[in-house]
């Protein structure tokens, strides 16, 4: 009789979940309701059973509809990416609902295991996918799954559920995004932590409705966020997790004790360990240093260069753990935990203080100590006391050791005695300076002949040098030629010079033209008229900010440059005869906490002089920097685009 009950209020549950899922679909909208999404997400729930190894359980189910025949499209086909060295995943169960009142349960024993697309990293990343088959606008599709596991794996190789511990054994973090290129009608996050653990959160940009309920064993944390709808995206914003509703938790305490526990797990690895090898190779290259810095530079420079950028499967693991300077020695390549880990362990048996760190390219990592971690890069103690960062992946053929392009980035150094999150300084703009200079002159019959020099520094010069850096030596002289063509597309080169790639370490980039350009200047009886060349941007690949979008009047979001840079034009140009000048194009010096301009013309005799600057002064803006930064940009596109006009 018990049997019988328990089976009917089974049977009872099962037709209730049935008759909710139904609603929820008729009353979710259609395509009307939301015109500019081919799909939505009814709800998404998620369930942590957090256990005391800090190995989480998760339970996920969520409901989508299709609207339109893209948004069938898109839900065509369910997958789940999966590292097998630190997660489980398993779907459970696929159920589509159609719109005309049919439900049809799919099988999962036909989901489909196979290793992800990669490219450079090769770490054996894996996808489980099923197939969902043709959809129509109001077919809705029921996902469970179930995963184990966490989002790092250590270099550790375990059975059973031990693989699936989290590095930091004991602790728990997690990283929820309430924001989707979709709307979401609900979305809730549960998760249940012993209370033998302390966990602390905060929710980013937004509110959220949150509950607590603590029971004898553990604490369950409950958050949900309704109507969640798309966010307009900003041409050249930053990252989205740096702006939209996003949820951090974290058992860990603080910072300082994840930067010891990354010291401790690398130490204890014998990460960093040399050999006579790199000894002798160590000794080799730091040959006629003459400093503390030189020394540091040279061991940079020889493991951006000599250290490929290739991930190969090596080790038990690709987590936290770095790779041994001895294997990367041998492979000679890596992703970046090896280019960090070689510079380290060179650093330490030339006789330096070297240790890891970790940062976050593209994005800021929020104070809550949960793992907001996508690269590895070096840090080395001067004898003075202090730390500088190093980044041998981010460097090759760059005359930097850690990359302008990372200013306004924030990082965690693994040190013995712990440290605080940090941020990496603002890169003065005239370290990155950008010189064009030219003299010339304009001819009766409209040539323009002359040189023309470029000179750069710092990330302009790794801009500059791109033409070399990214392409095969057969193609550098076309390359030099084609950046001229550009602007003048039926230039006369007389001669190019431009300093040895090889030297890159040795002297900034300097390229020089000689040029004659047939019909550049429109020279009549009656008027002369032209752009100088320096206004035309020449180069243009050094100058990213040229490349922004300043159709918005206002902005939302805070925005990037590349880098921080300063871009100066200076040209004389000697003119035929004239009588006066009859429209000099001028704009307002500017100067603001985001950029600076000025530029100008003179005239004296037979002689136009032009003069110009760009100061773009950081590589993060607040939306308020906006009207002074779109300022800049355009007043440069204004001069490039209008010429002087003399009268004869």
């Amino acid at each position: 009789m018990k049997r019988l009950l328990l089976f009917c209020l089974l049977i009872l549950a099962m037709e209730l979940h049935a008759q909710d899922i139904k609603s929820l679909i008729a009353n979710a909208g259609d395509h009307e309701t939301f015109p500019s999404s081919g799909k939505i997400t009814l709800f998404d729930s998620t369930l942590v059973r957090v256990q005391e190894t800090g190995l989480s359980y998760v339970d996920n189910h969520v409901l989508y509809k299709v609207l339109t025949p893209q948004g069938a499209l898109g839900l065509s086909v369910i997958k789940y990416g999966y590292d097998p060295l630190s997660a489980y995943v398993d779907i459970k169960s696929v159920t589509i609902h159609h719109r005309d009142g049919r439900t049809t349960s799919l099988d999962v024993s036909k989901t489909m295991d196979y290793p992800a697309p990669a490219r450079a990293i090769y770490w054996g990343a894996r996808e489980k996918m099923i197939e969902i088959g043709r959809l129509n606008p109001g077919d809705a599709v029921e996902v469970s799954f179930f995963k184990k596991g966490f989002t790092y794996a250590l270099l550790a190789e375990n059975q059973d559920d031990e693989k699936y511990i989290p590095p930091m054994r004991g602790h728990y973090y997690d990283i929820v995004t309430f924001f989707s290129r979709e709307p979401i009608l609900e979305k809730v996050y549960q998760v249940q932590v012993p209370n033998t653990k302390h966990l602390q959160y905060k929710f980013y940009h937004g509110t959220v409705d949150s509950t607590i309920i603590k029971e004898k064993d553990y604490t369950t944390y409950s958050f949900t966020k309704r109507d969640i709808l798309p966010e307009e995206h900003e041409s050249g914003m930053v990252a989205w997790s740096d702006v939209a509703p996003k949820l951090l938790l974290s058992t860990s305490p603080d910072w300082y004790a994840k930067s010891m526990w990354f010291y401790g797990v690398n130490e204890d690895y014998g990460s960093f360990e040399s050999t006579p090898e790199i000894d002798q190779k160590v000794a080799e290259i730091l040959t006629g240093a003459t400093d503390e810095m030189d020394s540091i530079a040279k061991l940079t420079h020889w493991c951006a260069d000599e250290i490929r950028y290739s991930g190969i499967s090596m080790g038990e693991g690709e987590g936290y753990t770095l790779h041994t300077g001895e294997m990367t020695f041998r492979d000679r390549c890596g992703v970046c935990k090896d280019k960090a880990g070689m510079l380290i362990t060179m650093l330490r048996a030339a006789g330096f203080k070297a240790y890891a760190a970790m940062t976050m390219a593209g994005s800021r990592i929020d104070y809550i100590p949960a793992d907001q971690f996508n690269h590895s890069v070096s840090v080395v103690q001067l004898h003075d006391g202090t730390y500088k960062i190093l980044d041998p992946t981010w460097v090759p053929n760059v005359r930097e050791l850690w990359s302008s392009r990372e200013q306004q980035q924030n990082y965690l150094m693994g040190l013995p005695q712990g440290a605080d999150l940090m941020e990496t300084p603002i890169s003065p703009p005239k370290e990155h300076y950008l010189h064009i200079h030219g003299s010339s002159e304009i001819h009766e019959n409209g040539t323009l002949s002359g040189t023309l020099t470029i000179e750069a520094e710092g990330q302009s010069d790794a801009s500059v040098r791109g033409i070399f850096s990214y392409y095969p030596i057969a193609t550098w002289e076309d390359n030099v030629e084609k950046e001229f063509l550009k602007v003048a597309p039926n230039a006369l080169l007389k001669e190019v010079t431009h300093t040895k790639q090889q030297d890159y370490l040795k002297t900034p980039v300097k390229i020089t033209y000689t040029y004659e350009i047939p019909h550049y200047a429109i020279v009549t009886e009656e008027e002369i008229i032209f752009t100088p060349l320096t206004a035309k941007g020449i180069f243009r690949r050094a100058m990213g900010h040229l490349y922004t979008n300043t159709s918005y009047e206002t902005r939302a979001y805070p925005f990037r440059d590349g880098f921080s840079r300063w871009v100066t034009m200076d040209e004389e140009v000697t003119l035929p005869k004239y009588k006066k000048a009859v429209f000099i194009p001028e704009r307002e010096a500017i100067s603001g906490t985001g950029a600076a301009y000025e530029g100008s013309y003179n005239v004296k005799r037979r002689t136009l002089t032009f003069h110009q600057e760009i100061t773009i002064k950081k590589r993060i803006f607040q939306p308020e920097e906006w009207p002074n930064y779109k300022l800049a940009v355009e007043s440069q596109r204004y001069m490039m685009q209008e010429p002087v006009i003399f009268t004869r």
